[in-house]
């Protein structure tokens, strides 16, 4: 039975994939920052785990004993809106901690402590809010931790993806599509879940988990849009019309 670890699966698209990912039949742990979060039936809960604290990918690894892990899916994270008016260099800090730092501690500690098989797939929950190519004056500015968080992930993914590629771990970026979760409500965007095609979480982790399975290791290191361009606003005005499904993500 191959095994799934799903870091930052309290709700939402989180919650989800770990729903999916035992239904495929995985061995599937989620973490969750509270141990009174309950997890579909058969998912294993690793908590408390904080990963803006240093030490959290020891305490995974503890948890996990010598489990060995065939997908890493670094689910958590967090988006506070401000504006070039109003930014907030608490929150912004706090973004690049959980967003873009904690991946290098949590895959630093996995493979030291040799949890992650050899081959198995590293894959980071990003968006195309971290594509630079994609932001338009059209678009407009602001946001600047969100966006700036998510860019340093991706480029936090492609050095992974170099010191990882002759440990036949392949390590992938993935933008999962605009979902109808609480985290999008919180930063007002659930305005924009009509316009923008905004799915389920469910449904976003079905074609998320469907397109890993598809991954060889010669993506390593690449960014994808599993469900292709239809919820990303810039995409035709950035790249053309007819665009594939699945997308690859321009950095």
């Amino acid at each position: 039975m191959p095994t799934a670890l799903v870091i930052g699966a309290s709700r939402g698209f989180g919650y989800e994939l770990t729903n999916v990912l035992h239904a495929d039949g995985y061995r599937t742990f989620g973490t969750t920052r509270s141990s009174d979060i309950q997890l579909p039936p058969g998912v294993e809960r690793i908590s408390p785990i904080d990963i803006a604290h240093e030490d959290a990918g020891a305490k995974i690894a503890v948890a996990l004993g010598e489990t060995k892990l065939d997908v890493v899916i670094v689910n958590a994270g967090v988006f506070k809106k401000e504006s070039f008016g109003e930014p907030n260099f608490e929150d912004e800090v706090e973004m690049y901690k959980v967003v873009a730092i904690a991946p290098v501690f949590l895959a630093h500690h996995l493979y030291l402590t040799d949890l992650l098989a050899s081959p198995s797939k590293f894959i980071l929950i990003t968006t195309e809010g971290g594509s630079i190519k994609l932001r338009t004056k059209e678009e407009g500015g602001g946001n600047y931790g969100h966006h700036g968080s998510k860019a340093a992930a991706n480029m936090v993914g492609k050095l992974l993806a170099n010191d990882f590629y002759d440990k036949g771990i392949t390590v992938t970026m993935i933008h999962p599509g605009f979902m109808r979760t609480d985290m999008t409500r919180g930063v007002g965007y659930d305005k924009y879940w009509e316009s923008g095609g905004a799915v389920e979480p469910a449904a976003a982790a079905r074609s998320t988990v469907d397109f890993i399975s598809t991954l060889t290791h010669e993506h390593t290191g690449t960014f994808w849009a599993p469900r292709g361009p239809r919820d990303i606003g810039e995409a035709e005005r950035v790249l053309g019309k007819n665009l594939p499904t699945p997308l690859e993500l321009p950095w």
